[in-house]
């Protein structure tokens, strides 16, 4: 068996197999029969940084993918929530339950704008602060 390099782009190729399979079953010992080798290779495999490295990447992109797909959808849902809210033939609860949710979700939005742009100043001073010591020091 070919050694496994330290660096996350050269897993071999069977444990490329594994990861794949991991990815689509979620269960490692399927996941293990689904790539062809050992459990107890999968389960060694799993132990190494540069496999957690690369297996947590490519949920982390899968995720990413998953959330692209549902930010695409958010026009239609937001579209859906206010039919519902001015519908008058639609029961009053799951009227009040989509402006309900409107209102909640505009105002997480203004939340997250507001925080995003007091992270982004908190940046802006700590690279001048660290600036500035830098030219105290040069």
């Amino acid at each position: 068996m070919q050694p496994m390099k330290a660096t996350t782009e050269n897993l071999t190729p069977k444990q490329e197999l594994l990861l794949v399979a991991l990815l689509a079953t979620g269960e490692a010992k399927r996941a293990a029969e689904q790539a062809g080798v050992s459990e107890t290779s999968a389960w060694r495999w799993l132990q190494t940084e540069a496999f957690q490295t690369r297996y947590r990447a490519a949920r982390r992109q899968l995720v990413e993918v998953a959330m692209s797909q549902l930010q695409a959808d958010c026009g239609a849902a937001a579209r859906v929530l206010r039919e519902v809210a001015e519908d008058a033939s639609v029961l009053a609860s799951s009227r009040v339950a989509a402006a309900k949710t409107i209102l909640e979700l505009s105002i997480k939005a203004v939340e997250l704008i507001e925080l995003q742009e007091r992270i982004q100043r908190l940046e802006e001073t700590i690279t001048n602060q660290d600036k500035g010591k830098a030219k105290r020091w040069a």
